[in-house]
């Protein structure tokens, strides 16, 4: 293995209940709609790629309105975001300054671009990632995205870590291994090597690579 790239939500930070605030509020006072949204619906939209978030939050509009709506949700999430951090997982920074001694870090996700700065601007991390890519930059999907990443930096043994089915799949279409996070937002559909807490990723790689 010569690096690890991450998957955001569910992975590297929790920030759902935030993102639920937000988007509640941007909903019912930009919007006038009378949307409540919750941290566990949330989390089980999460991984998925925007328009399919939008076309389930808000099944009777067009398209173009689904889009427009969730490009404000989005706007203001950054914003709540930017103004009070999402909670990292524990023991995520030190764990992460561990392995970026031995491995280059990557992130990539299915979320809106601005979002990836965000997290690494909201809590300091950015000098530790040599590169990241969102399906909102490029309007690829999570797979082929890893595989961009896994292309222009000339990665050789890639491994990905996400918690959902979603990034398994994408971890699969890249053609790399996948770590399931298991305390993130959901669950493989076969077995795989997991870890219960972010900490445990340096013992759990080092009895994969023994």
């Amino acid at each position: 293995m010569d690096s690890i790239i991450f998957d955001v939500d569910g992975t590297l930070w929790d920030s759902t209940e935030i993102v639920a605030q937000a988007w509640t509020w941007y909903l019912q006072t930009r919007e006038h709609m009378d949307i409540t949204l919750t941290s566990q619906r949330l989390m089980s939209l999460f991984g998925q790629l925007l328009p399919d978030i939008a076309r389930q939050l808000f099944p009777d509009l067009s398209e173009a309105e689904q889009l427009r709506i969730i490009d404000g949700c989005c706007q203001a999430e950054h914003e709540a975001l930017l103004k009070k951090c999402a909670p990292l997982y524990e023991g995520l920074e030190h764990t992460l300054q561990e392995l970026g001694k031995k491995y280059p870090l990557f992130i990539v996700s299915n979320c809106q671009d601005g979002y990836i700065p965000c997290f690494l601007e909201a809590h300091g991390l950015a000098p530790l990632f040599a590169d990241w890519e969102c399906s909102g930059h490029t309007g690829k999907s999570k797979g082929e995205n890893i595989r961009m990443v896994i292309e222009r930096n000339r990665l050789d043994r890639a491994v990905y870590l996400g918690d959902t089915l979603g990034d398994q799949r994408a971890a699969e279409e890249a053609g790399i291994p996948f770590l399931h996070a298991a305390y993130g937002f959901g669950q493989p559909d076969k077995p795989v090597p997991s870890l219960k807490a972010f900490s445990d990723l340096p013992s759990l790689l080092s009895y994969i690579l023994r």
